[in-house]
């Protein structure tokens, strides 16, 4: 459901919009492959470009800066979404040993090179922090930070 723009809420209805094709993307895995792979043309893909436009306009986004951020929150949308669901169709395949739990990735940073790599290392748990979709809200944020 896309949100009537409101220009004190802005950023929460941009952040609730991506977290629904984000959430609608990860449903139907192969859909973020198709979303980078072709510019939007489809009536429904408009519509949603077309709220998500009102919204950053409504909350005073100069329309160059709304469009050239509509292009990169999509663009990390589909590459995050393929990402997870890369990892979550590989971790589906149990010969599959790309996919390393939290705690394997940890103790193979630990085992690094201190004198090489000494804050990979020293930062290894807020490297590989983070649940659910953490990151995603975080990175979205940080994104609407550089437009706002």
């Amino acid at each position: 459901m896309l949100p009537e723009p409101d220009p004190a809420r802005w950023r929460q209805q941009i952040v609730q919009v991506y977290a629904q094709i984000r959430d609608q993307y990860l449903r139907y895995p192969g859909i973020s492959r198709a979303a980078l792979a072709a510019v939007p043309t489809n009536l429904e893909t408009l519509r949603v470009g077309e709220a998500i436009l009102a919204i950053l306009l409504a909350g005073g986004v100069e329309p160059r800066t709304a469009a050239w951020a509509m292009d990169a929150l999509y663009l990390y949308t589909a590459a995050y979404t393929l990402e997870v669901s890369l990892v979550h169709a590989r971790q589906a395949d149990e010969g599959d040993e790309w996919v390393v739990s939290r705690d394997e990735l940890l103790h193979h940073l630990a085992a690094l090179p201190a004198d090489r790599l000494p804050r990979t290392r020293e930062h290894a748990a807020e490297l590989t922090s983070g649940t659910g979709h953490q990151r995603f809200d975080f990175t979205l944020n940080l994104m609407l930070d550089g437009i706002a």
